[in-house]
């Protein structure tokens, strides 16, 4: 999502979208630690409430990327806009993968039972981690832009995107995750 942000607004208009992302995991992961990914692995119905929503999304998502237009210069107004920061913040909660990350970071590196403080300097500290990752792909899409001005590769480029996208949901969707 970032990369196609990059590509489509530019880099300074996409980072409220990148810290976003950021902030909203590290709200997800401190809410894992302080149990709701305990409350999620209890209850079922949470779990698959949660599981159904995120599919449901990110196949919206993967709609939105395949039919969007062409690459649009940064500086001009188009009517379209990159993710918002809250927007970025509140897509955590539907990210799989986020919850994924969450969930394999509190059972493989926090002791059962953690203070408070290792909690949120974890949360920090997976946030921190996140933040160079996800910039790559910002900065990947903004060096794109030239190469996807071409409406031909512009299309394939987003229906390749949507696609895998869509197949990242496999494992997720099918149990295996």
């Amino acid at each position: 999502m970032l990369l196609a942000s990059g590509v489509n607004f530019g880099f300074k208009k996409s980072l409220p979208h990148l810290l976003g992302i950021s902030i909203g995991f590290f709200i997800l992961l401190a809410c894992v630690g302080f149990g709701l990914g305990q409350v999620l692995t209890n209850s079922p119905l949470a779990f698959t409430i949660l599981k159904s929503a995120s599919a449901v999304y990110l196949v919206y998502l993967s709609w939105a990327i395949a039919m969007s237009g062409e690459v649009q210069d940064a500086d001009k107004s188009t009517g379209k806009n990159p993710m918002s920061f809250f927007g970025a913040v509140m897509f955590q909660w539907v990210n799989p993968k986020a919850w994924i990350m969450a969930i394999s970071a509190y059972s493989l590196y926090v002791p059962p039972n953690a203070s408070y403080k290792v909690i949120l300097f974890t949360s920090a500290l997976f946030s921190v981690i996140c933040l160079p990752c996800i910039l790559v792909w910002l900065y990947f899409g903004v060096s794109l832009k030239r190469f996807l001005s071409n409406p031909i590769n512009l299309r394939i480029f987003n229906y390749t995107m949507a696609l895998l996208l869509l197949l990242s949901l496999f494992s997720f969707v099918s149990g295996e995750l």
